[in-house]
């Protein structure tokens, strides 16, 4: 009886799905990491597929796409095109950007004059950290808070020292907005910052602003949040002066829904809607379009799948803005496109 009990488990494991008994390998971006980890578990106790996820970083997660050795990617800036063709050359195969949630990214400040109701815009937030704004009491800053008293201090403009997706969407949103900006400094995960103390990750920006009077730094908005840090207003591209909020940074990704082209390398900072918080991006999960294994790259497919259908539902108590529907349905074309027959 015990050897027909024991022939009997083991014809049962024989039978469970492949994708149940293997492992999935990413390696990318720490901003979606915390809805990831969600994901992830509740997936695993779902189906049984396990994740090995290491957060590195965007830059780092797009490195391993490149030599092959995860079985996805994860990044807060799209890939460029030189990168999507050197995953070509070494690979034979596309690479896929899929968004999977958003995120803003705010001005937070030490000035204890301004309270939680600083409002910026854009000319004034360039001019910060081009250093052409050096004190708070700046006509292109107080003409702006009128009914706050803001006092003749330095500006410490505090940026990130490692190479971050949150970088990469702000300094995306002053190239366009800034003329200067895009031709002094331009727009990537790491640049020449012209002026500046530097800090690693949210916790050294932040750190740091809170250490400094008269400081200024970015960090991600559920960090922010979280942290209860003060943060600006700051008027879009409307008019209209926009506190960052879930609503708000979906309220973007919908105002340019239209117009996102096929591949979903899109940048959605500046966006035009009336209510849409000017600085905020997608994160991506990195999928070749051509898997090497076809069981894994089955997998993944039917994870992308229950990401769309059920994971958003988990974004907001997390703190990240989920997807607008309009967005979905360009993902599903996407996922099903996913060659694994």
């Amino acid at each position: 009886m015990k050897k027909l009990t024991m022939a009997l488990a083991a014809m049962v494991l024989a039978t469970l799905p492949a994708a149940a008994q293997m492992q999935l390998n990413g390696a990318g971006a720490t901003f979606p990491y915390v809805i990831y980890s969600k994901w992830f578990d509740v997936y695993n106790k779902k189906t049984g597929v396990q994740f090995n996820y290491q957060s590195i970083g965007s830059g780092g997660g797009i490195k391993q796409v490149i030599e092959g050795t995860v079985d996805f990617g994860a990044s807060d800036g799209p890939m460029t095109d030189a990168q999507m063709n050197e995953v070509k050359q070494k690979q034979g195969t596309e690479i896929m950007h899929i968004p999977t949630v958003m995120g803003g990214v705010v001005a937070t400040y030490n000035l204890p004059e301004a309270g939680q109701h600083l409002k910026l815009d854009a000319d004034a937030l360039a001019g910060i950290y081009l250093g052409e704004i050096t004190t708070w009491n700046d006509p292109r800053i107080t003409n702006q808070n009128k009914d706050l008293s803001l006092p003749n201090k330095p500006i410490i403009a505090v940026h990130r020292s490692d190479g971050s997706g949150t970088s990469f969407i702000f300094t995306d949103y002053l190239s366009k907005v800034s003329k200067t900006w895009s031709g002094k400094v331009g727009k990537g995960t790491s640049v020449n910052w012209p002026l500046g103390l530097g800090g690693k990750g949210n916790e050294g920006v932040s750190g740091m602003v809170k250490q400094t009077e008269g400081a200024i730094g970015y960090v991600e908005q559920a960090y922010a949040v979280k942290n209860n840090l003060p943060y600006a207003s700051l008027k879009n591209k409307a008019g209209f002066y926009v506190e960052p909020s879930l609503e708000s940074v979906t309220e973007a990704a919908q105002s340019e829904a239209r117009q996102m082209p096929a591949d979903m390398r899109v940048s959605i900072t500046n966006a035009a809607g009336k209510k849409a918080y000017p600085i905020c991006g997608f994160t991506w999960l990195l999928i070749y379009k051509h898997p090497k294994d076809k069981v894994k790259g089955k997998a993944i497919q039917q994870f992308l799948h229950w990401a769309m259908k059920d994971g958003e539902a988990y974004a907001a108590d997390l703190m990240y803005a989920p997807l607008p529907k309009e967005v979905v349905k360009l993902n599903e074309k996407l996922i099903n496109s996913i060659a694994v027959k």
